[in-house]
């Protein structure tokens, strides 16, 4: 989500992505092993390219074209199937939940190291490739990229691929935590999303933020949820009103900002 908001768009269809990758994973496990992971992230970079093509080439607001491509993903699921798919492979059900020892009588699981190396290889994308420089560009003034000469369009769509990409493979670790796949899973992640990249520092207008914020933004959502669900006397739908308010808040300080930096501010 970072790399298509400092692009000046939006993934609307991250949830659904998620959702249609646990049901891909599955469904397909069973039949054909761990090649069902090259699958899934395939369909998942698949639809991230044709939502970037359409937003480009066709002129079409990011907000609308994620939106069909999230009822499309969404409907998908439904297709496979209606009912929850149980998930019983080893691939799924054993190796993700085998516990690494760290000092201190601590463990973590191997999708932590995927997630680690996801990071790893997003920071070095987006701050040490033309790639990353090209986005950064496109968000900043997408006029300007493209008279300076720099490959808008395919920097353009590779940022939705990005997405596409990772909301698969975060379906598929998804999968491996519910063992289960089903067409109601993952339902406004999208805007979870968005919220930790916000509450990162990047701005919605595109052209500034750091993967290591949104990390933060990540962290910090995932301490406020973990602190109300253990305080035990809260519903959660106060996680969802917290969220909110963040959100809010770091929307406002953005445009504070951005209005004390800009000539006539």
């Amino acid at each position: 989500m970072t790399f298509v908001i400092l692009t000046g768009g939006i993934d609307l269809s991250v949830g659904a992505v998620i959702a249609l990758s646990a049901m891909l994973s599955a469904s397909l496990v069973e039949h054909v092993g761990w090649l069902c992971i090259p699958i899934v992230m395939g369909v998942g970079a698949a639809l991230g390219f044709a939502m970037g093509y359409v937003i480009h080439h066709f002129e079409i607001q990011p907000f609308i074209a994620t939106l069909a491509g999230m009822f499309l993903a969404r409907g998908l699921c439904f297709v496979i199937s209606i009912d929850q798919i149980s998930i019983k492979h080893p691939l799924f059900a054993e190796w993700p939940h085998i516990p690494i020892q760290l000092p201190g009588d601590m463990f973590v699981k191997p999708t932590v190291f995927v997630a680690l190396a996801v990071l790893g290889l997003a920071f070095w994308g987006l701050h040490y490739t033309r790639f990353g420089r090209g986005v950064y560009a496109i968000g900043g003034n997408a006029q300007s990229a493209l008279l300076m000469g720099l490959p808008v369009a395919r920097t353009k769509i590779g940022a939705y691929v990005v997405s596409g990409t990772c909301s698969a493979l975060a379906g598929i670790l998804f999968a491996t935590y519910t063992l289960s796949g089903t067409g109601v899973h993952a339902v406004g992640m999208e805007l979870d999303a968005i919220a930790a990249v916000v509450i990162g520092g990047t701005l919605l207008t595109g052209g500034s933020g750091y993967v290591l914020g949104t990390l933060l933004g990540v962290l910090l959502l995932g301490s406020i949820q973990t602190l109300i669900r253990f305080e035990g006397t809260l519903s959660s739908w106060w996680i969802k009103i917290v969220t909110g308010v963040l959100l809010f808040v770091f929307i406002i300080l953005q445009r504070a900002i951005s209005a004390r930096k800009s000539p006539n501010g």
